[in-house]
């Protein structure tokens, strides 16, 4: 097996499942700019590749991520340098293109700013049940600016989500499953494995519904309830043109496992 380098971030295909890894287990994961550029290169390439269906974000080692890494990154920020290039995908889906395909995010240890809100940005959370939050900005001069601002307080409430981006307090991860930032609690160690069973799942379906419903839900929460309404028929009406939904009523009849090409 090729050794992975330290501070990089990795890609795997397993079928319809694209696995990207973060790797300074060294470091607890904290991002240099180098590997915030890297991981919107992956997204993109994910966005870009029509046999990929479902992604899943992991981390080495026993920590996601303790955050940035800003004596790094800060000097960039400052510079009001980019960190998406043309034709990539923004990871936290608030500085440039969103993913049009599923995203799930497997999280362990710590989970620190950047981490939380790649969490908050993601369709699916899995942690761990050593797994802890934070919002640490407040305390370094700064703020959250890869959008726990504007998605927190949607997702956790107000109440809870002030408490914990204006103290730049940690939470567990059972706060965090009361909050709905996380969906499911695993033993530490098989968070991956259960967000690639899930990967897997979502994969088996097929891939112009599963987008469709994606892009509605996401319509309906950036734009509001009028704005998806609109968007229910025009997409219902392509989608059952398509082979993937002739295919699922052949299934049915058949009564087999449907094979969806994407098409």
């Amino acid at each position: 097996m090729t050794e992975i380098k330290e501070g990089t971030i990795s890609r795997e295909i397993r079928g319809h499942v694209f696995l990207i890894g973060v790797h300074r287990a060294s470091k607890m994961n904290a991002f240099t700019w180098d590997m915030l550029l890297d991981l919107s290169k992956a997204f993109g390439e994910y966005e870009q590749d029509a046999n990929l269906r479902c992604a899943v974000v992991f981390a080495a080692g026993n920590h996601f991520t303790a955050g940035l890494d800003l004596g790094d990154v800060a000097p960039h920020v400052a510079k009001g340098e980019a960190f998406i290039k043309e034709g990539e995908i923004d990871p936290f889906a608030v500085h440039g293109q969103m993913l049009s395909k599923p995203l799930i995010m497997a999280v362990q240890g710590r989970c620190y700013t950047l981490g939380t809100e790649l969490s908050l940005a993601a369709d699916i959370v899995v942690a761990a049940s050593d797994t802890r939050f934070a919002q640490l900005e407040v305390k370094r001069g700064i703020f959250p600016f890869g959008g726990a601002t504007i998605r927190m307080a949607k997702t956790a409430g107000w109440g809870n989500a002030m408490r914990y981006l204006l103290t730049g307090d940690e939470f567990n991860v059972e706060d965090a499953y009361r909050f709905g930032l996380v969906q499911e609690i695993t033993e530490p160690g098989k968070q991956l494995e259960q967000a690639v069973n899930i990967a897997e799942k979502i994969a088996a379906q097929a891939p112009l519904a599963v987008q469709a419903t994606l892009s509605l839900a996401k319509t309906a929460t950036y734009e509001g309830f009028t704005a998806g309404v609109r968007e229910i028929m025009p997409k219902l009406m392509k989608v059952m043109k398509s082979e993937d939904a002739a295919e699922g009523v052949m299934s049915l009849i058949e009564r087999r496992q449907a094979n969806f090409k994407g098409r």
